[in-house]
């Protein structure tokens, strides 16, 4: 459905349930994360419970939602606030300054941005005449709405600003230096559609019946208003994650229904806007010196056990996890959820999530770890995703010919499966449409224990950092996207729960202890 066909959906399934109740209501719809192939940590159980390294007990991305919006509902007209589940949003405005959504149409929020920022991003064509730059936070209104535009787009379309000297929340992302004239843009987060409007597209969503392609809430919504909107965006799909035919006239549909309607901008003129939707984000954000870990206040040990004589590190985060004395935890590195033994050295940036590691290994720098439950059967299984951190899990080939292009920790695929004994077939692939890539490669075996199946795919990729043979022939093997399919939430959050129960006992002790 993509994020903007599943919005429509919870449209519907608010007034099945409430019928004419909800158009009194105040609603949150955060979009809880697709198959999140860029942190495939978050896969499983969706971004929106992506744990942050803070709290006791870890609070996650959810509750970090819930507080960054909490002053919002008083000054709302009845409508949806729809957002994403991997950004945050800080901003700081005057005491006077009120975030107010009561006009008609669509509202956004918009952050000043660097432009090399705007290209992944939704970016606003404001109105010149209805801002000023000045102040913390300004109403304005969009001319027209870019979505992730080339900066040759930006220029043209007049959506570049030159900003002096402000007082800043800084940092890379945000423009301005001190004193220096610069050039940004102003980039798309939350937005807020008022009753009526939603209601529009709930009964556009009813007549289509059944939708036969992927919707984007952002890109597909927005580009639609505004004065300067033209229906040109709707024949392009670069950006489109899986091409359908029925797209075209979809958003051409969409685009006339919405057309007219106004785009309202709420101009956050001293704000910063995080992303950490990608592993790489995650790990930077979570355990560099980032001006996020600082503004949050994010912790190197949250909630967790964790050996005295590992103390001195500061560049890591560890969530939820018990680590025994005599493991090593390399800078850069984040694990959460998870059991490390005594004779584990994990390397540097590395992610290691839902495991249970009770045997002597070490993991290498730049190795993304993640183990999921399964149940295949009437019993419970377990398998352990393993790549590298900069793996590109949404490259796709069509042909086999061409899996030489795909890439698994620096090494060809092909390469791969001959030290692992398998056969390059369309057997080895688990989807219907021909979309071959690591995600529906089934290489992960499929073991009985948790920690046998951590074991099994550090063999895996020992095998080919060493370039030594390692048999997976024996072994049923799965995908990344049947182990989706196959996923036991049940299993993993019982793991998570005897964590947490060990930590708990643990404070309890230390507490009488003291």
């Amino acid at each position: 459905l993509g994020n903007g066909g599943s919005t429509l959906h919870a449209l519907r399934c608010l007034e099945e349930q409430y019928g004419d109740q909800w158009t009194s209501f105040t609603v949150l719809l955060i979009h809880s994360g697709g198959y999140s192939q860029r942190l495939p940590n978050a896969s499983a159980l969706g971004k929106i419970f992506t744990a942050l390294p803070l709290g006791e007990p870890v609070y996650q991305m959810l509750e970090l939602k819930l507080a960054m919006y909490i002053d919002f509902p008083r000054r709302m007209k009845p409508g949806v606030l729809v957002t994403c589940s991997d950004d945050i949003e800080l901003y700081s405005t005057g005491v006077t300054e009120t975030i107010t959504f009561d006009k008609p149409g669509f509202t956004a929020l918009a952050h000043p941005s660097d432009l090399a920022v705007g290209t992944t991003h939704g970016v606003f064509v404001l109105d010149p005449s209805s801002f000023s730059g000045k102040g913390g936070l300004e109403y304005g209104s969009c001319y027209r709405f870019l979505h992730k535009p080339d900066v040759e787009t930006m220029q043209q379309s007049g959506a570049v600003c030159v900003r002096g000297d402000r007082p800043q929340l800084g940092s890379p992302g945000s423009c301005g230096d001190s004193g220096m004239p610069s050039e940004c843009v102003y980039t798309d987060s939350v937005f807020y559609m008022d009753h009526s409007t939603a209601q529009q597209l709930l009964e556009f969503y009813k007549q289509m019946g059944t939708l036969g392609c992927e919707i984007d809430a952002y890109g597909d919504f927005l580009q639609a208003l505004g004065p300067g909107a033209t229906p040109d965006y709707t024949k392009n799909t670069s950006n489109v994650s899986k091409e359908d035919s029925g797209l075209v006239a979809v958003r051409q549909q969409l685009y006339s229904l919405l057309q007219g309607t106004a785009l309202n901008v709420i101009v956050l003129n001293n704000s910063q806007f995080y992303h950490i939707g990608t592993t790489q984000e995650y790990l930077f954000h979570f355990t560099a010196e980032s001006k996020l870990r600082f503004e949050l206040g994010l912790q190197p040990v949250a909630f967790s056990i964790f050996p005295d004589s590992a103390k001195t590190l500061d560049q890591l985060s560890i969530i939820q996890s018990i680590l025994e004395p005599g493991c090593v935890v390399g800078p850069g590195s984040v694990i959460e959820y998870s059991r490390i033994g005594p004779e584990v050295s994990v390397g540097e940036g590395s992610l290691v999530s839902g495991s249970y590691i009770n045997f002597n290994v070490d993991i290498p720098s730049g190795c993304f770890l993640s183990s999921v439950s399964v149940k295949m059967t009437d019993r419970v299984e377990y398998v352990t995703m393993v790549f590298g951190v900069g793996d590109d899990l949404k490259k796709s080939v069509k042909l086999l010919s061409d899996i030489h292009s795909l890439q698994f920790f620096g090494v060809s695929l092909p390469e791969c499966l001959d030290l692992w004994s398998l056969e390059a077939s369309d057997q080895l692939f688990s989807s219907e449409d021909t979309r071959l890539g690591l995600w529906t490669a089934r290489i992960f075996p499929v073991c009985s224990t948790l920690s046998e199946s951590v074991r099994m795919s550090l063999n895996m990729l020992n095998s080919v950092q060493h370039k030594s043979a390692f048999k997976l022939s024996g072994f049923q093997l799965l995908s990344v996207e049947e182990m989706l399919t196959y996923k036991d939430v049940e299993d993993m959050l019982k793991f998570r729960k005897q964590i947490y129960g060990e930590i708990c006992l643990q404070r309890q002790k230390e507490k009488s202890d003291y």
